[in-house]
């Protein structure tokens, strides 16, 4: 079956163009100018992927991107014509899985929306069937589910794929670059912001306090490891 995209993009020349060359990488693409059609067009259509422009008249690509992540963990990818602006910054805090800058390049931006539809919760084949717990995370990896004394932790798939990767680590250092290509499946170039935005978004979710982090530790310089939650009894010997 031919991967669905809701293609957002409200300049015409833009949309149309890309619809094309989505159409030509072998996507079904459904096109839309404003965030009010968007959410409209979901729900009465089966997406597999948001490919979400920011800047929107009416309801812009931050409430778009919020409304859905409050909805599920459909994948959304932004663009924006402004890659050091805050604009990635606002809408990987939004819940963007992924973003791109334009002018995008139709090929690399079929690589991305492979990539992140690749990104399923770990098969039992591929994880095992085992548990992984940090602190008092509790990690089901075959069945995608993170609980906290018994009560399920609500994360998108990227996040998921991320606390697993830190998880199966066992406290050593995974470093940023490997983080993001076990997670995200490609190189970003020495640009972090969305490896760091995802962490912070973990944190939030995981963490007695996200200011104070106990379960996912930075190593400055280096990446990040997980830790024990301070309420976690000492280990014996």
């Amino acid at each position: 079956m031919q991967t669905t995209v809701l293609l957002v993009e409200d300049d015409v020349r833009i949309r149309q163009a890309l619809g094309l060359a989505l159409s030509d990488e072998d996507f079904r693409v459904i096109e839309t100018g404003s965030g009010e059609e968007a959410l409209h067009r979901l729900e009465e259509s089966a997406v597999d992927v948001v490919l979400l422009d920011l800047m929107l008249p009416g309801v812009d690509g931050l409430v778009v991107c919020r409304t859905l992540r409050s909805r599920g963990d459909l994948p959304i990818i932004i663009i924006t014509a402004r890659s050091d602006s805050a604009d990635v910054i606002d809408g990987l805090e939004a819940g963007a899985d992924d973003y791109m800058t334009k002018p995008l390049v139709a090929r690399e931006l079929a690589a991305r929306i492979r990539a992140l539809l690749r990104r399923r919760r770990p098969a039992v084949n591929e994880m095992g069937d085992g548990r992984l717990h940090v602190g008092d995370i509790e990690i089901r990896p075959a069945e995608g589910v993170v609980r906290r004394d018994g009560t399920e932790v609500h994360l998108t798939r990227t996040e998921f794929r991320l606390l697993v990767e830190l998880a199966s680590a066992g406290g050593r250092v995974v470093s940023r670059e490997d983080l993001l290509h076990r997670v995200w499946g490609y190189d970003y170039f020495g640009d972090t912001r969305l490896l760091d935005v995802h962490i912070r978004r973990l944190r939030r979710k995981i963490e007695a306090d996200p200011d104070e982090p106990a379960l996912v530790l930075t190593v400055r310089g280096v990446g990040y490891k997980t830790g024990r939650s301070r309420d976690a009894p000492p280990e014996s010997g």
